[in-house]
């Protein structure tokens, strides 16, 4: 089995912005704790982080190529506007999971919306790094037909 982790717009800062919406783990770490589980669930995951919209369609568009069995994105900010990322998500046929770590509905309005809402299986968020390995479980049992 094949999970896709997209990380977006200015994940490559974790550990250093806003540690009281983030904490202070890495990007790495959380790449690092995704493998170890996905091991664990029998899944090879493999982690792309961009801050450019376009390059993360097309790593959207290879994943439909590659065929991965579910796919978990946490776009950052993109989540509430991009229509070009939505529509990419669009095209896969496997599950989805929309990830986030803070809790969007507690935060500003213009993050209680997300754009992807509609297309993907379901969303996690709130619970910090964490939502990462509950998002590749989800995932992970969604792909087997039992979420």
């Amino acid at each position: 089995m094949k999970v896709l982790m997209l990380h977006g717009v200015n994940h490559n800062m974790f550990g250093k912005r806003d540690p009281k919406q983030y904490g202070t783990i890495t990007l790495d770490e959380i790449n690092a704790s995704l493998q170890q589980l996905g091991q664990e669930l029998g899944t090879q995951v493999e982690c792309y982080q961009t801050n450019h919209e376009g390059d993360m369609c097309e790593r959207i568009h290879q994943a439909y190529f590659d065929k991965v069995d579910a796919v978990l994105i946490n776009a950052g900010a993109w989540t509430h506007y991009s229509y070009a990322i939505r529509d990419a998500l669009a095209v896969l046929t496997c599950p989805i999971v929309e990830l986030h770590m803070s809790n969007i509905h507690a935060r500003e309005e213009f993050r209680h919306k997300s754009v992807f809402a509609e297309i993907v299986k379901g969303q996690i968020c709130g619970f910090g790094a964490d939502s990462y390995l509950l998002a590749l479980r989800a995932g992970v049992s969604a792909a087997h037909g039992q979420g």
